[in-house]
């Protein structure tokens, strides 16, 4: 029996890779004398590592791998959610659970996504096709009674299940509208949970239900109820006992913070309050009677689940640190072995240089004419010289702080005293948007800033622009790094979360033409940033032989969404051997 192992560079991931080598029973486990992990860097490749073996355990028997082994078995898998691309959408969030599913149904699993039915006019036609189950039951939560129905769409092999409630019928976007947060998201999202846990027992797809033997999938602080439902109000009468609940945190920052007294409307019985408590530092409170005492939606999560994910290794050991764990740190660093992170995929159907229809023109890394030309129309479209030999670089992406934005228009008057030319595609901050048009103002030879989000122009900058820079002080995952190596186009990142896993610095005098995909700048700041750029740009303007190796390093990268589902599986897999949790 060949015993398989990947170990990553992060401590919190070799934690979690640890665990289901203990399950090699045929092994005498308990003689391994000691593992040396060697040559820690910023970077999280798989790569191999010297063991020291004990007697008894050759060399022959290990086997490494950089992808996890598909599964043989097939699961019922239950995403439950705030957002699910198309129906609904506000970011990445909605893109993971909108494409993640269809892979792994794709791999032969029975998937069903859960997420409200929002209708505000404008997005009721997103629902067109998903038909009233004419399942409604009654929920019990905040005090009262709830009735809900469920709609239902069946495509790309995956139930598309609608949870609908007047509270999701309302103009604005998912969360709030030009006034705020809605204050009753907690009540919605509640809501959401209770109504997740009974869907597998009472909706009959396809002609039966999925039954209890699933796996949830929830997903950020929205879905974080569903961990403790299972272990509170369902197990304990012997129903679910056999399902397993995986946490996916797409975003530490959220975490669904409510005063104390609003957990008596949760749904949960009263000795579970501490998996969910908890106190605000002295420091944070607003007055002397204030005691700090909340309830984190988030946090009980991650004290229920089964398994816990985040959307990149990176990501995974930054939020066990002080200064990525938003508080939450230390109690993840105790959950480390069932911590784990998967980079996310992308649609590589949409993202695809050699068919996509929004730019003007198509290529390959087998042929790469068309990107020169790519280049040349988005100069002519945003009325800059059309000049081949000037490094264009570009941002897409929110105006806000932590996507770095601040950083950029800093440094632009520095940036832009060498001959390049710059975009920005946007919207967020309105101070920032108008340091945008300020700053193109000043510079209207060179810099152009387009206020708003627009997809075809999000297209054509990534195949149009040599370079693209994502300065984030945090970034989770990040997928436009990934579309633009997809592109062609190099990146310029801040070496954190899923941007330090995804983009590897160039080093040209490794063997051949050279390794890695674009440049990860730290610390974060402005002399590091415009260092890192300066040495992107010298490349592109000296080295063409370097920068076309480059180029095709970043277009052969696998960043699909089977790849990512193949990684889940494992994850999967792991949590069905693991005892579920029982409080």
């Amino acid at each position: 029996m060949a015993l398989r192992v990947a170990y990553s560079s992060h401590p919190a991931s070799i934690q979690s890779y640890e665990s289901p080598l203990r399950r090699y029973h045929d092994l005498e486990l308990s003689k391994w004398e000691k593992l040396i992990v060697l040559s820690l860097t910023p970077t999280t490749d798989d790569f191999k590592k010297e063991i020291v073996l004990p007697t008894g355990i050759t060399k022959d028997l290990i086997s490494f791998e950089e992808e996890q082994t598909k599964t043989k078995s097939k699961y019922n898998v239950v995403f439950v959610t705030s957002e699910a691309a198309p129906y609904s959408k506000t970011g990445g969030l909605g893109d993971v659970c909108g494409s993640l599913p269809i892979a792994l149904a794709a791999r032969g699993h029975r998937i069903m996504v859960l997420s409200p039915r929002y209708l505000n006019g404008s997005r009721d036609k997103n629902y067109s096709s998903a038909k009233n189950l004419e399942m409604n039951i009654n929920l019990s939560c905040f005090g009262g009674e709830q009735e809900v129905a469920f709609f239902h769409e069946y495509r790309a092999g995956v139930d598309w299940v609608f949870v609908d409630h007047p509270s999701y019928h309302r103009p604005g976007s998912l969360y709030g509208d030009e006034h705020g947060t809605f204050g009753d998201n907690q009540f919605r999202f509640t809501l959401l949970c209770h109504a997740a846990c009974e869907a597998p027992l009472v909706l009959p797809l396809g002609g039966y239900t999925y039954g209890e033997n699933c796996l949830f999938i929830v997903n950020d602080w929205h879905a974080s109820l569903v961990p403790a439902l299972l272990g509170a109000k369902y197990r304990p009468h012997g129903v679910y006992k056999d399902a397993r609940s995986i946490l996916v945190i797409h975003n530490l920052a959220h975490q669904g913070v409510e005063p104390a007294i609003t957990y008596e409307k949760l749904g949960l019985p009263p000795e579970w309050y501490g998996a969910l408590e908890w106190i605000y530092p002295t420091w944070a409170r607003k007055h002397a009677h204030d005691t700090g005492a909340t309830v984190n939606m988030l946090k009980g999560a991650i004290v229920t689940a089964d398994r816990i994910l985040t959307v990149s290794q990176g990501y995974a050991w930054e939020i066990t640190t002080p200064e990525g764990g938003q508080g939450l740190n230390e109690l993840l660093s105790s959950r480390g072995c069932i911590l784990d992170g998967i980079t996310n995929g992308i649609d590589v159907d949409v993202w695809n240089p050699a068919s996509d229809k929004l730019i003007p023109f198509n290529y390959s890394v087998d042929d790469l004419s068309g990107k020169s030309l790519c280049k040349a129309a988005l100069q002519k479209d945003l009325g800059l010289a059309v000049r081949p030999e000037c490094p264009l670089i570009g941002f897409i992406g929110r105006l806000d702080y932590q996507k770095g934005t601040d950083l950029i228009l800093s440094a632009m008057p520095e940036l832009l005293k060498d001959d390049v030319q710059f975009i920005m595609l946007g919207s967020g901050d309105p101070a920032t948007e108008q340091s945008m048009r300020l700053t193109e103002s000043s510079y209207s030879d060179k810099f152009r800033g387009w206020v708003g989000y627009n997809e075809t122009i999000s297209h054509q900058v990534t195949a149009g622009c040599d370079i693209l820079l994502m300065p984030s002080r945090f970034e989770p995952c990040g997928l436009n790094q990934l579309y633009a190596m997809r592109y062609g186009t190099v990146p310029v990142v801040h070496c954190t979360g899923g941007l330090r896993d995804t983009v590897q610095t160039f080093d040209p005098f490794a063997d051949g033409d050279g390794c890695g995909t674009g440049w990860a700048f730290s610390p974060f700041s402005m002399e590091s940033m415009l260092l890192a750029l300066q040495t992107a740009i010298g490349t592109y303007k000296e080295h063409k032989f370097w920068w076309e190796g480059l180029m095709n390093r970043g277009m052969s990268k696998n960043y699909t969404w089977d790849n990512a589902a193949a990684k889940y599986e494992q994850i999967m897999e792991w949590a069905l051997m693991d005892l579920p949790y029982t409080g």
